[in-house]
């Protein structure tokens, strides 16, 4: 199954500056295109149907659920990085999960094994926790849905169903959930809540199972009719898994299990048969895919030719318009009222963040020359720095016999003072420049419950817990301690510098980090009590399971960098 296809004729190449680079597939609420941030990082582009998008009632809708789903942070879920509710059409984006979907997955090799299954509705619970969390109900979980990472699953597409319900699309078609997935009250009309999600992951997981849907294929007036009206035929599932799925998909929603109990039971039955875990999920993600590199626009290389306007018909022929999207070469319109406020407010906030960033730039270099000048007073009060010469060295330079700067007439040769002065600038800035260590790249260092890290070693990873870098999983999503280092994560960072650390850590104080907002790429400064200062970028994180949870990623070190 090819993952990344080719843009087609009725596709938009540009979605508000993101320019698409492939279409990633379909669904009830529009197409998905595969995209690039100004950075370089891959983003998931949907971009809603235009039947949805002409209802007033799911642009409100839509906007409410946007908003409160960029608050969503978990290790489980692909983030919500932008989105524009107002758009024609709207859209939003979410950071791109690089695996197949659960149901291509089951498609490719048949059902799970026991233990991918735990490891599944481990991932699934906990994104569910964090969904939750911020009031949102995601209505439409299902094995499309979950993509697999080579870490573990990611739930996408949190609480956007909402949107959907109740337009004219809907009346239409059909609720936009999917109905081999959906619980009873849901199938019925009447109340949805977090309890519905666990429903659905109960039947995702038994399908992941079973390679089919436990209520059945068929019409969906028949498969909602024994959802409704039946109970699911449990013996289909190996039996291990029988308690855990009875909880789940109990009729009555208050006799559910809570996505922390699924949490919880998944790793009692892990317990004993995790290490062969990471080996059954990388079977079943299969080969890492290679994403496509970002689009460029493409440049003018010459002016084009001017047109006569003799050679400009009168009337030209109305040419034919995308069936999806909107017309590629046409005028914008003027802008409505409430697209002109929507521009002030976007400009407003434009000015406000070069406000803040000017600010915080003003700040660094502060810092910075004040950091350089105390450097400076430092080796002039030890004697070891250049300093300016005084009259006495200037007098000893040119004094009769002197081998330096004169000739044998005792004229000043003028080549060999500019030498002289010019080997002096250069020792002094190698000096200067020296004043920074050269970072040192451990790469990649894998951090568990038996392992740790110390910033003062030659090699950092050590097989024992007796580094002052440690990874442990007290708390829930995990979290970075230590008895002395301080940490400080870097967030919307990427390529951090030692300056940039040096900054945030100077004021640091927190010797242990939770870790259920980080994920891969995040970026965490470290300080020893020697002055030591790490930069940890995460590749890897997995969590569901404390037991067995670790980090992958990469370790610069600036030996004695702390001045």
């Amino acid at each position: 199954m090819d993952v990344f296809e080719p843009l087609q004729a009725d596709d938009p190449p540009v979605v508000a500056g993101y320019r698409l680079v492939a279409r990633l597939g379909a669904g009830g609420m529009g197409r998905v295109y595969l995209s690039h941030t100004q950075g370089g990082r891959p983003v998931a582009i949907k971009v809603v149907r235009p039947e949805l998008a002409d209802d007033p009632g799911f642009r409100r809708r839509f906007g409410r659920e946007v908003k409160a789903a960029r608050q969503v942070r978990g290790a489980y879920t692909a983030e919500l990085v932008d989105a524009d509710p107002d758009g024609v059409p709207p859209w939003l984006a979410t950071l791109y999960v690089p695996g197949p979907s659960l149901s291509e997955a089951v498609d490719r090799r048949g059902p799970l094994p026991v233990p991918a299954v735990l490891w599944l509705m481990a991932g699934v619970a906990e994104a569910l926790q964090a969904i939750h969390a911020e009031g949102i109900v995601h209505r439409d979980l299902k094995p499309s849905n979950v993509l697999l990472a080579a870490d573990g699953p990611r739930v996408i597409d949190f609480g956007i169903a909402l949107a959907a319900d109740g337009t004219s699309y809907t009346a239409t078609n059909g609720t936009i959930g999917t109905p081999p997935f959906m619980a009873p009250e849901q199938a019925s009309g009447d109340e949805i809540t977090a309890a519905t999600d666990v429903f659905a992951l109960g039947q995702t997981a038994a399908y992941a199972a079973l390679g089919k849907p436990i209520y059945g294929d068929g019409q969906a007036v028949n498969v909602l009719y024994r959802i409704v009206h039946s109970a699911p035929d449990l013996s289909l599932l190996p039996e291990p898994l029988r308690p855990l799925f009875a909880r789940c998909l109990a009729a009555d929603p208050a006799e559910r299990a809570t996505p922390a109990e699924v949490v919880e039971w998944c790793r009692n039955r892990l317990g004993a048969d995790a290490g062969g875990g990471p080996t059954v999920w990388r079977e079943i993600t299969g080969p890492e895919v290679a994403v496509p590199a970002p689009a460029h626009e493409p440049t003018r290389t010459y002016p084009p030719s001017p047109v006569p306007a003799s050679a400009v018909p009168t009337s030209a022929p109305a040419s034919p318009q995308p069936a999806f999207g909107w017309p590629r070469s046409s005028p914008e319109p003027e802008p409505t009222p409430e697209r002109r406020k929507a521009r002030r407010r976007r400009t407003a906030l434009i000015a406000a963040a070069g406000v803040a960033g000017s600010a915080l730039l003003v700040v660094a270099l502060a810092w910075s020359l004040s950091d350089a000048m105390k450097r400076i007073g430092d080796r002039r009060a030890d004697g070891s720095g250049a300093s300016a010469p005084g009259p006495d060295a200037l007098s000893s330079s040119s004094a009769p016999g002197s081998s330096s700067g004169r000739s044998s007439d005792g004229s000043v040769d003028r080549d060999d003072s500019a030498s002289a002065a010019g080997s002096a600038g250069e020792a002094a800035a190698s000096q200067e420049t020296s004043e920074d260590p050269q970072p040192e790249v451990f790469a990649p260092l894998h951090l568990g419950a038996e392992n740790s890290l110390s910033l003062r070693r030659s090699d950092p990873q050590l097989e024992s817990r007796k580094g002052e870098i440690r990874f442990g999983c007290e708390t829930v999503g995990c979290e970075l301690k230590s008895g002395d280092a301080v940490f400080v994560q870097i967030f919307g960072g990427h390529g951090t510098s030692l300056d940039m650390c040096r900054l945030m850590l100077r004021n640091a104080t927190k010797h242990s980090w939770p870790l259920a907002g980080a994920a891969a790429g995040s970026e965490i400064c470290m300080k020893d009590s020697e002055g030591n200062i790490g930069l940890y970028v995460i590749r890897t994180k997995s969590t569901a399971l404390p037991e067995i949870a670790f980090l992958q990623g990469d370790l610069t070190v600036w030996r004695n960098a702390d001045r």
